[in-house]
């Protein structure tokens, strides 16, 4: 199937290009880019321009930031194209009940993709939850801003979801491995006092069974990421870590944490979008954003040293 690509930023060409190029199902036919990016492709000035020139390519997908996202996506479904989404699949909510509208009136797929829960271990570690009584969860995801957003302003600025941007990752991996839902009851988010996204958050949920459930997570920390799920159960201890590629089991690693982890997450979104496409299927899962949504919402402010 031929496919167009509209936003070629780094997760187009890290992460969205070779994956679409491994994969058997999929030709990229073109791409969308204004900042005048060249990957090798047909490319198009405006996504307009696009679906008018090449009417024989029906899937889309975007890469762009959430912010200007939904006005993109919906042309794309009004002109009868299916629709796939980087994370998040929207500013708001509302967007994305919107998209859902419009894609089940289309009779069109529409994928909100996120790409953490494809990660290697992660259904491993959602078996291994399964039956037990969770009694402690942290989360933690930590980072360097300036080597995972390079002079990308917006991730700073409203819509751009400032440290959410990597957290909502470990949000997704958890509403994905837990049996039970959890919801916010407490948040603390630390805006530098030249930004308008938060540069760190700690947040508390609440869960079903009553199980403490805590996440910290910070774009100022430098060297080696820090991406885990610490969980203890009645029935032992769990680490899901390197961001869902390595499983650690009463202390006990169960996978080799290595390179050959590192991969696989956008091949295995891109064949369940070739699998939506052949059946129309939505699959427009929210609950991350929801998380974040509710973290801005109840959420204290704090300031904190300018980010430059």
């Amino acid at each position: 199937m031929k496919i167009a690509l509209v936003g070629i930023g780094k997760i187009a060409r890290d992460q969205h290009i070779p994956a679409i190029e491994n994969s058997p199902s999929w030709e990229l036919a073109a791409t969308v880019s204004r900042d005048g990016v060249d990957v090798g492709f047909e490319k198009f000035p405006d996504l307009n321009a696009l679906l008018n020139a090449r009417p024989e390519i029906q899937v889309v997908s975007f890469c762009t930031p959430a912010i200007t996202r939904f006005a993109l996506a919906a042309e794309a479904l009004r002109a009868g194209r299916h629709v796939m989404l980087e994370k998040p699949p929207g500013a708001t909510l509302s967007e994305c009940h919107a998209l859902s509208v419009l894609a089940r009136n289309a009779g069109k797929t529409l994928f909100a993709t996120w790409h953490a829960r494809e990660a290697a271990q992660v259904e491993r570690a959602r078996t291994w939850i399964s039956g037990k009584n969770l009694r402690k969860v942290g989360v933690t995801w930590k980072e360097d801003v300036r080597r995972w957003h390079p002079n990308q302003d917006w991730v700073w600025e409203p819509g751009g979801l400032g440290v959410f941007d990597a957290g909502i990752n470990g949000l997704s991996i958890l509403s994905a491995i837990l049996p039970s839902p959890f919801h916010l009851v407490a948040a603390t988010l630390e805006f530098p006092s030249n930004r308008e996204a938060p540069i760190a958050a700690n947040l508390t949920f609440a869960y079903s069974d009553g199980a403490e459930i805590n996440a910290q997570f910070d774009w100022r920390s430098r060297g080696e990421e820090d991406w885990r799920i610490e969980i203890e159960t009645d029935q032992g201890q769990m680490v899901l870590a390197g961001g869902g590629r390595c499983l650690i089991l009463d202390g006990v690693e169960l996978s080799n944490c290595g390179a050959e982890c590192r991969d696989g997450e956008y091949d295995r979104l891109y064949a369940k979008m070739a699998s939506y496409v052949t059946n129309s299927q939505i699959d427009m899962d929210i609950t991350p954003l929801r998380h974040v949504a509710d973290a801005f919402l109840i959420g204290r402010r704090k300031i904190t040293s300018a980010f430059e």
